[in-house]
């Protein structure tokens, strides 16, 4: 993998490079940079914000963000299969591993949390929503619910698409 090197904080210094100079080291960069090593950049980027999101040090339990962390491990479970591809599962399995290892702490985490508030009303003292699986109350079929009106959602049984 190509590691960039730091360029300069101030290109019109004495003995620095020129903005021409600068130019030509970036392109010469990016005639032997590949798309895998900028999605491996990418994949240990989201690991290691994941792990700063999870909160897990006391400098950064105030950054905890399971969404973030969730997002996170999404993305890096989506471009696995790429750079398995290009890199071979032995390359990638550090990654792999830090991911597994994320997994685990984000379901600990997430299990641990508090749950978030029914939306709808369902507060205490109210009567809940009737559930997929019980029978209204009136005693009358339920119809299908928005996603299988909608035709987004097929269920079994139901004829094909």
């Amino acid at each position: 993998m190509i590691t960039q090197p730091p360029l300069p904080t101030d290109p019109g210094a004495p003995g620095e490079p020129s903005e021409e100079e600068l130019r030509a080291a970036l392109e010469e960069q990016l005639r032997h940079i590949t798309a895998i090593d900028v999605i491996v950049q990418t994949a240990v980027s989201l690991v290691n914000l994941a792990g700063r999101r999870l909160g897990l040090t006391p400098d950064t339990e105030a950054e905890r963000d399971l969404a973030q962390v969730r997002d996170a491990i999404d993305a890096v479970r989506a471009l696995l299969p790429v750079l398995e591809r290009g890199e071979g599962s032995e390359t990638i399995a550090p990654l792999r591993d830090a991911l597994s290892a994320l997994q685990m702490e984000y379901a600990k985490q997430a299990q641990a949390a508090p749950a978030p508030a029914p939306a709808g009303g369902d507060g205490p003292g109210e009567d809940p929503a009737p559930q997929a699986d019980q029978a209204p109350a009136d005693g009358q079929k339920q119809g299908p619910g928005p996603a299988q009106s909608s035709g987004r959602l097929w269920v079994p049984g139901s004829g094909p698409r």
